[in-house]
């Protein structure tokens, strides 16, 4: 993922989780629902995406097997979310709301009363 913005470290992981939320894809599909949802603002990158698949995988949060797409003929290695992943992605979804809160109340303080 190139990060235009500064994503925080983990961010991308939560994005992959919610993403699988949806069903099985295989990486290519992953990066483009991602960059399509955000409208092109998160470009996704192999040299990001993959090391995250599988570091998502050896976590046990996704589980991965070669498939042949439906609509092509060809294989591609399909991820999906398992319980613990999903548990983690609820996790995941409370930190960073947790977070937008924080830095928002730093941004934009609520003024003080006097």
């Amino acid at each position: 993922m190139e990060k235009r913005n500064g994503l925080l470290q983990g961010t991308l992981d939560m994005l992959i989780l919610r993403t699988l939320l949806s069903g099985a894809a295989h990486g290519h599909e992953i990066g483009k629902h991602i960059q399509r949802t955000t409208n092109d603002f998160l470009q996704m990158q192999h040299g990001s995406l993959y090391p995250a698949l599988h570091r998502l995988e050896k976590r046990g949060w996704v589980t991965a097997k070669w498939e042949t797409a439906p609509d092509r003929n060809r294989e591609f290695k399909y991820y999906r979310l398992t319980p613990r992943g999903r548990k983690q992605l609820l996790v995941e979804e409370s930190q960073w709301k947790q977070m937008a809160e924080a830095v928002a109340r730093v941004m934009w303080p609520a003024p003080e009363e006097s």
